[in-house]
């Protein structure tokens, strides 16, 4: 059975310090690494992360767990993309993440259609098409699930400082998968835009993402002559 590491010997190539990553501690991993190595702040405009111009452009290949075909970040061009890195299995971390994506995506009611949220699974070994599909459909149609390689994982992790770890089972240690809970998120271009460092904390800022969500989906729509005329006035 194939093993994925994203090593935390990134971080420390970084001058990041590197805490026991567990599966319950890396909620605050994302939050670190945004500051510290994406150069990302709060600019005082957004509730999230503000990460423009620090962090790489969304660019994946992968498949789409619902129809087996082959996408990529083109196909989601003109969407605003939550990326998230998780596995189906996942008992807390990613269940609680989704459903706070659910509930706001509930809040910007008609902007919804225009937020694609991106679920790289980060094992594959047991998150075939079928079972990845299975999970999204849970979630509902904004949902989508996206399977790839061991290194095509690796490497879309790494792109973007995401700490993963599945280690297979041995006699003396059970099946053990670690992965931050963070969420990127981009807007229509492609270009990232924010880091939200976790939805599973309590209380989630499940408000705070609505309201980053619904401004940038506002600057995603196309402007009527009259909403231009205004806007200069």
């Amino acid at each position: 059975m194939p093993k994925i590491v994203i090593s935390l010997q990134d971080m420390e190539n970084m001058n990041v310090s590197a805490p026991r990553v567990t599966r319950r501690g890396v909620f605050g991993l994302a939050a670190a690494l945004g500051a510290a190595t994406l150069g990302g702040c709060n600019d005082g405009q957004w509730n999230s992360i503000d990460i423009s111009g620090s962090s790489p452009r969304l660019a994946f290949a992968m498949t789409r767990a619902s129809d087996g075909e082959q996408v990529s970040e083109a196909d989601y061009r003109g969407q605003i993309v939550l990326l998230y890195f998780g596995y189906t299995f996942c008992p807390d971390i990613c269940p609680t993440t989704l459903s706070n994506v659910v509930d706001i995506l509930r809040r910007l009611g008609p902007d919804a259609r225009h937020v694609r949220f991106l679920f790289v699974t980060v094992d594959p070994n047991r998150d075939t098409l079928p079972v990845l599909a299975e999970y999204m459909k849970s979630f509902g149609p904004r949902f989508v699930g996206l399977r790839g390689t061991p290194d095509e994982i690796a490497a879309l992790a790494r792109r973007y400082r995401v700490v993963a770890t599945v280690l297979p089972a041995t006699k003396d240690h059970p099946y053990e998968v670690t992965h931050s809970s963070a969420i990127y998120v981009f807007d229509a271009s492609g270009a990232a835009r924010l880091l939200v460092s976790s939805l599973a904390v309590s209380p989630p800022p499940i408000a705070a993402t609505a309201a980053d969500l619904k401004r940038l989906v506002a600057h995603t729509r196309p402007q009527g002559f009259l909403t231009r005329l205004m806007g200069v006035v």
